[in-house]
């Protein structure tokens, strides 16, 4: 029997105030379903796929005033001072960076009002979600399945599946981080090749492979061997879409970002062996002084989609279902300044001016041979917290006189940031 089923891919806008309060971050997240929904196809399933890192700026929330100091690096440097007394517990206990044992710090709360988002918004919509990916720690059940147990210092890019009825499917682990993940940047934590695998379900045969994670043989490999049909490729490319790239393993492999990025989902299709289809949704924005930019795609054979057309900067080739237009047409030269004038800080009129975009396909596939993977102790963790039988560890709290201690500090930082400026 024919699975006939639609794709669709989200390329939102973010900004930092969306996850300045649990509020914001909902209706963010929302308003990305709400642009999906006259898209829905009322008579087959549909499958929604949002972009990478969708709740990383999360740390953010509650200290909205901390995007004021401009930077990342400084805006974290504040908020570990504002909330010293759990991450300095952290740090010490798990033996981690400040920057993760920030992160660690306050992952229950963020982590339940992520899942729980999206759980909420699969089920409302009818629709099966690839929540894009957040940093999430590795749970286990404890104390007769009652409450929660988190890996000490583990903090993976999880990218989580639900079902139409708000059900979990499964979790995947972003396996080879970018620089900008590693120690000198958000410090996650690299997840393992051996946990990727693929779940069946009506809108295919489903594997995750978290951006830089669709460029390594290692997992379109491992993906294929367990009989993949439909590559998620959840996205947030923080670098001008017509700058310039070279990444490990062969950082002197230079080369535009288009030119690098057929080299994952379009190729898999397009040369693959399993894998029918791919939809790589991608974020845009300047977030602080981070720029992310791109086009997200639907991708498939070139059977499926002769037409040609293909990236900025590259030339038409078939196997592009669907492909969102970039900001402009033009030469080369025109397209890379282009790009720096869009980017976080260039002063220029067009600076964050991004394209929003969405799109959608019909897709079909033959019937699934593929069995579904028994669910690992975080699965069964996260299906127990989101069904309410389990809960996490009760936190600590925090002493008045570190609380006040704290807030001083960060005020006093505050302060010499208004006064020197950036």
């Amino acid at each position: 029997m024919t699975r006939q089923f639609r794709a669709i891919a989200v390329q939102p806008r973010w900004a930092a105030p969306h996850f300045f309060t649990a509020r914001a971050f909902r209706a963010w997240l929302r308003s990305q379903l709400e642009a999906a929904r006259p898209h829905l196809a009322p008579d087959r399933p549909n499958l929604v796929v949002l972009t990478e890192l969708n709740g990383l700026p999360l740390v953010l929330r509650g200290a909205g005033w901390a995007a004021w100091l401009g930077t990342f690096e400084r805006a974290a440097a504040a908020l570990f001072l504002v909330r010293l007394p759990g991450a300095l517990a952290v740090l010490m206990r798990e033996r981690v960076s400040p920057v993760r044992a920030l992160q660690l710090a306050g992952s229950a709360g963020n982590t339940r009002l992520y899942l729980e988002t999206c759980r909420d918004l699969a089920r409302e919509y009818g629709v099966y979600l690839c929540c894009g990916s957040a940093p999430m720690p590795r749970y286990a059940l404890g104390q007769g399945g009652k409450e929660v147990r988190r890996a000490p210092g583990v903090l993976t890019n999880q990218s989580v599946l639900f079902g139409p009825q708000g059900d979990l499917i499964g979790v995947a682990d972003k396996v080879h981080l970018t620089p900008a993940e590693e120690a000198g940047g958000v410090d996650l934590s690299p997840g393992e090749l051996s946990e990727l695998r693929v779940f069946p379900t009506p809108v295919g045969d489903l594997g995750v492979a978290i951006s830089l994670d669709a460029f390594r043989a290692d997992v379109i490999g491992r993906l294929e061997a367990g009989g993949c049909t439909v590559l998620l490729q959840p996205d947030a490319n923080a670098a001008p879409w017509t700058a310039l790239e070279g990444l490990p393993p062969d950082p002197g492999n230079v080369r535009d970002q288009p030119v690098a990025w057929l080299e994952s989902s379009w190729t898999a299709t397009t040369h693959g062996k399993s894998i029918r289809y791919a939809v790589n949704p991608m974020v845009v924005g300047n977030l602080l002084d981070l720029t992310f930019d791109g086009q997200s795609a639907i991708t498939g054979r070139g059977e499926d989609a002769p037409e040609p057309r293909s990236y900025a900067l590259t030339e038409p080739r078939p196997g592009f279902i669907a492909l969102a237009p970039w900001v402009a047409e033009g030469a080369p030269d025109e397209l890379r300044a282009l790009g720096q004038h869009l980017a976080a800080n260039s002063g220029h009129p067009r600076e964050n001016a991004y394209r929003e975009d969405l799109l959608w396909a019909d897709l079909h596939l033959p019937e699934s041979r593929v069995p579904m993977p028994e669910p690992t102790p975080h699965e069964q963790a996260l299906r127990a917290l989101l069904a309410g039988t389990a809960r996490y560890p009760a936190a600590r709290p925090a002493a008045q006189g570190w609380a006040l201690l704290s807030l001083g500090m960060a005020t006093l930082l505050l302060r010499r940031h208004k006064k020197w400026g950036r």
